[in-house]
Parts: structure tokens; sequence; C-alpha cells
């Protein structure tokens, strides 16, 4: 991620930025640069950072130093683990891979001190995915805040925000440039108009219960 990359997403309104602290992802930022890129973001954009089964001293140390306003757990941590790596109170996303309609079910379970769910494809390694699940998974026993992610672009998040109804999406490489630490502006400036179309139609269907 570029400090370019940082400002348009600013400019174009959204809610929140992630960092990436896996050192096997193509995306992984070291502290010194996620603290240069969060002194950018001004105080109604939130950063998240993303750590997979990273020790919980490393984590809590890492997010004091950056200012992470959220940490998101993408491997396989305990509910402990996640609790341990929360210096302050931060609040923290639990990211659950989907394999069927039940894993979902077992996270929030399991982890019922997690602020969100951001829901994402299985794979075999962490991080994300870049490809869709079945979103019918979701239908049943969803947590209020859910975050939507994997496979999401341009084309088809508008289509997953009006099907799914999550609180937030997450998009990597949906708006990807042709090197994996950027991003394209006019995939991104796509992605979010995408997403303001479909707030907008939500907004304007009437609740259920009433007519239009």
């Amino acid at each position: 991620m570029q400090a370019t990359d940082v400002d348009l997403a600013v400019s174009l309104g959204v809610d929140a930025i992630g960092f990436v602290f896996y050192a096997r992802s193509p995306r992984v930022l070291s502290p010194e640069q996620a603290l240069a890129l969060r002194r950018r973001l001004p105080s109604w954009v939130a950063a998240v950072g993303l750590f997979v089964d990273e020790d919980p001293a490393q984590v809590t140390r890492v997010a004091g130093m950056v200012g992470l306003d959220v940490v998101q757990f993408h491997g396989s941590e305990t509910p402990d683990h996640c609790r341990a790596s929360r210096s302050g109170g931060r609040p923290y996303w639990r990211a659950v891979r989907m394999r069927g309609p039940s894993d979902l079910l077992e996270s929030v379970g399991r982890f019922g001190d997690a602020e969100a769910f951001l829901v994402d494809s299985f794979s075999d390694s962490f991080g994300g995915t870049g490809k869709r699940f079945d979103w019918s998974w979701l239908a049943n026993g969803r947590p209020e805040r859910l975050i939507l992610s994997g496979g999401l672009d341009d084309c088809c998040v508008e289509e997953a925000i009006l099907g799914t109804a999550p609180c937030m999406v997450d998009v990597s490489s949906g708006i990807q440039g042709a090197d994996p630490r950027t991003k394209d502006p006019g995939r991104m400036a796509s992605f979010i108009a995408a997403v303001l179309r479909a707030d907008a139609r939500r907004a304007s269907e009437p609740s259920p219960g009433h007519s239009a």
C-alpha cells in the first residue's frame, strides 16, 4: 500500500483502511511503514491491523506503536489468544474462513466478545483469498455486525450488499494494481461507487411491514 492509495481511499469516503502484518502476505507492512500511512488518516477513518497467529505481546506492541483502532485475527487464534492481544480494551474482529454454514455459527459461539465477524472464503493459506463463497451460508444465525469479504470487486459488490446486508465490505485483490502492494485508482473508485449505489438502494427500500 502506498501513500497515494491511502489518500485516494480517504477522499472516496472509506470507513476503514487495513494494514497487513502477516509476513507471508505480499502486502505485508513493517510497523514503521504502517505508522507513516496511519498518520495520513483522519480521525473518522479507522486503522485496522491484520494478524495471523502472531504472539499476543507482538500484536499489542505493533497495535500501540501504529495506533491501530481495531485488530483483525485471520489465523487459528483461540478466544484466549484474541483477548490477550487486546491491550487497552482495543476491539477485535474475528475472520471466519467459510467452508459451510456451520463455520460462522461456531465462531459466533466461541468469540462472543468480538466486535464483528469478517467472513471470507476458505483456503489452505491464511490471509485473503480473492475468491467468493456461497452467500446463502449467511442466512441463519448471523451476527449483527457482519463484514463481507472474499472475491468482491466493482462488478459484484452491489449484488453482494443487497443480497447479504453486511455492516461493511472488505476488499483487497478486487482493487489491486499491477503490483500487489498497490491499488488501482480506477478500480478503487468504481468499487466505492458501487458500494454507494447499493447503500442508496437499501436506504430507499421500505422497511419490512411497511408499504412504499
